[in-house]
């Protein structure tokens, strides 16, 4: 399943934005209207042991699984029907970060019954 970010259909990472790392999306169950909003990258970076002879360890950058990803919550990875979409692109980790907590913060995530998220960055709870 895609991703929708203003109604046009992401189905690849060149459709992307130039200096993207990640974005916030929410994920909705079109069944039950219950929604969850989250925060995912576009790309992994691994440390590697360095090549023999040298001492560096290697960093190894790919894609990421954004394409297919459903969701950190094993709730929200149980749904059948969902639609997922993009709120906001960001470029940077801490862009990401205030982004999330932003739109959590905005849609009064922890207030409503529908939310599927249980806290904000791990400090404040239902």
């Amino acid at each position: 399943m895609s991703w929708l970010y203003k109604d046009q259909v992401i189905e690849n990472i060149s459709q992307i934005p130039e200096g993207v790392i990640g974005f916030v999306y929410r994920i909705t169950n079109t069944e039950t209207e219950q929604w969850y909003i989250g925060k995912k990258f576009l790309y992994t970076t691994r440390r590697l042991p360095p090549l023999k002879g040298f001492k560096r360890k290697r960093k190894v950058t790919k894609e990421s699984d954004w394409l297919s990803y459903r969701s950190s919550s094993e709730i929200v990875k149980n749904w059948q029907s969902i639609s997922k979409r993009i709120l906001v692109y960001a470029y940077s980790k801490k862009d990401l970060t205030y982004l999330e907590t932003k739109y959590l913060f905005k849609e009064e995530a922890l207030e409503d019954h529908n939310c599927m998220n249980s806290n904000i960055l791990g400090k404040f709870f239902r």
